[in-house]
């Protein structure tokens, strides 16, 4: 099991900026990727962006390229979410995912078996 807990979302105004955090507990050493989707009410959760656990094998969505950045810090068990030039259709509830173990699936497509609480990002136009 992993236990993953999100912070850093809040309230920020369109081109502002925020950073997301990811904290992972567990069975930390079995991690292979983790990601971060985003969800309205009512529509699906959509993949934002991912990292290896090892390497520095990155995968963005393209409304985000280009202003969000994932990064990871091992030591930490953490994986952060710097995002620039937010948008108001950013605004969205961000989940943090983590997959253990190997896959050949492309980090934006293969599945994550783990998902924290959800931390709100709301962005004013």
């Amino acid at each position: 099991q992993v236990q993953l807990v999100e912070s850093g979302g809040g309230l920020v105004q369109a081109g502002g900026s925020l950073r997301l955090s990811c904290a992972a507990s567990g069975r930390t050493s079995s991690i292979y990727a983790m990601a971060w989707f985003r969800q309205a009410p009512g529509k699906e959760r959509d993949f934002v962006a991912a990292v290896k656990w090892s390497g520095s094998s990155t995968s963005y969505a393209d409304s985000v390229k280009g202003r969000f950045t994932i990064s990871r810090d091992n030591a930490k068990n953490t994986v952060y979410l710097e995002m620039n030039s937010l948008l108001s259709e950013d605004t969205d509830i961000y989940y943090c995912a983590a997959r253990l173990g190997y896959t050949a699936r492309p980090l934006g497509v293969m599945k994550y078996d783990f998902w924290g609480q959800g931390t709100q990002v709301t962005v004013s136009s």
